[in-house]
């Protein structure tokens, strides 16, 4: 059986408010999603992927030289997910004016998507809803069990597993309907990181 074997760990832990994400309103959770995913990834690979000047291909051998893919998969697993987006939907559908960008951040794969494309990544993408709610700084098992099977379908050479939890919203911030708001909600907003690969050295 492949083990895994952890490259680097992050934390977001509660009352510590995530930097604004362009593109994304409304919610704390992808800005949550985003800035912990950064915060491990740069503890492995330093820096986000360069594009390539043309004409310059990646080294050979450098996973995430300027041009070269890193063959890193992305796993979210959230028992809530984004309630305020949730929240801020129902409250703009009731009004009869729905904001466009919901609809895209009402997708946990878009600040996947956009984690890849800001790191260079080039695994699989994949979001899934947990039973039960990960405590700050856990990473459960279902978690881990499905990194494994992505690392053993040979699509990736590291996958980043993401838990993200947000509290239920108690508030609108002004300007962004169905924003969660509120210092009870601020503090309960949690996310860990974690880098995994395949310690294939160790399988029987």
């Amino acid at each position: 059986m492949n083990l895994l074997r952890t490259l680097a760990t992050a934390h977001w832990l509660p009352g510590e408010p995530p930097p604004p994400l362009p593109g994304f309103s409304a919610s704390a959770f992808n800005p949550l999603v985003a800035a912990v995913a950064d915060r491990c990834l740069a503890v492995h690979y330093g820096e986000p992927a360069e594009p390539a000047e043309p004409g310059e291909p990646g080294e050979a051998g450098e996973p995430g030289a300027p041009g070269e893919p890193r063959r890193t998969g992305l796993l979210l697993a959230s028992a809530g997910g984004d309630r305020a987006t949730a929240l801020a939907i129902e409250t703009a559908a009731a009004g009869h004016r729905m904001p466009p960008l919901l609809f895209f951040q009402s997708n946990p794969n878009a600040v996947l998507g956009h984690v890849a494309a800001r790191w260079g990544l080039t695994g699989p993408v994949v979001a899934i809803s947990l039973p039960e709610a990960a405590s700050p700084g856990e990473v459960p098992p279902d978690a881990l069990e499905l990194a494994a099977l992505l690392l053993a379908d040979g699509d990736a050479d590291q996958v980043l597993v993401i838990t993200a939890e947000q509290a239920e919203p108690t508030g609108r911030t002004t300007g962004e309907p169905g924003a969660a708001g509120g210092p009870d909600h601020a503090t309960a907003d949690h996310a860990t990181a974690v880098l995994v690969t395949t310690d294939r050295a160790s399988t029987a």
